[in-house]
């Protein structure tokens, strides 16, 4: 499978599965072979045919939402290496080799390091990974808007977290959700301000699109 993502000194496949189209990642150093997992979704077949052509040293959870584990099992049956998820969401993992993801801290790989950003909102322990210009956004971001939220508290909590973290990135940043396409940074902040220039009621939780809301 050709990679999603290549350069010199870093590669990455993303891979779509499940019954809600959940992307799911592996991110491999060229120079050691050593990849890191993003997230566990059903139907993990692809996703550990192409880890297991490389020495995983861990996987990362971006969120304990059904979707996001559902081939956690089957994944971690076929690579024992340790887990990073948030405490807040660890609970939906039943898994002895759990680690604590703590923001801005690093994930080491191979010759690679990957920033830890933590974005509550679309859930308590929403974390985001970035590196290099590239950013893996769970749910917590989309092109055209945030994630799915459930009371206006949350809602002002991932605006928060993606106009203070994710916004504070560089705008060339592309970004690499938990569902559907890539998105750019840029737009996604351009985006932003319109729709903070219209005051939008924060009443209007759930699914928001920056232009549409």
């Amino acid at each position: 499978m050709k990679p999603h993502f290549k350069s010199s000194n870093f590669l990455f496949h993303k891979i779509k599965s499940g019954p809600f189209d959940n992307n799911s990642y592996v991110l491999i150093c060229p120079q050691t072979n050593q990849s890191v997992l993003i997230d566990t979704p059903a139907d993990p077949g692809v996703l550990i045919a192409i880890a297991s052509t490389t020495i995983v040293t861990r996987i990362l959870i971006t969120h304990n939402h059904s979707d996001h584990i559902a081939g956690f099992d089957s994944v971690i049956n076929a690579f024992n290496v340790p887990v990073n998820i948030s405490n807040f969401d660890s609970h939906a993992l039943d898994y002895n080799f759990k680690e604590d993801l703590n923001d801005e801290s690093e994930i080491l790989f191979g010759n690679l390091s990957l920033q830890v950003l933590f974005t509550p909102g679309h859930t308590a322990g929403s974390t985001c990974f970035y590196m290099d210009g590239h950013l893996f956004s769970g749910d917590t971001l989309f092109p055209g808007g945030p994630g799915k939220t459930q009371s206006e508290d949350h809602l002002n909590q991932i605006i928060d977290s993606i106009s203070g973290k994710l916004f504070s990135l560089p705008k060339e940043t592309i970004f690499y959700p938990g569902h559907g396409d890539d998105g750019e940074l840029s737009e996604s902040i351009s985006e932003y301000e319109i729709y903070k220039s219209k005051n939008v009621h924060s009443q209007t939780f759930g699914d928001i699109e920056w232009l549409k809301s």
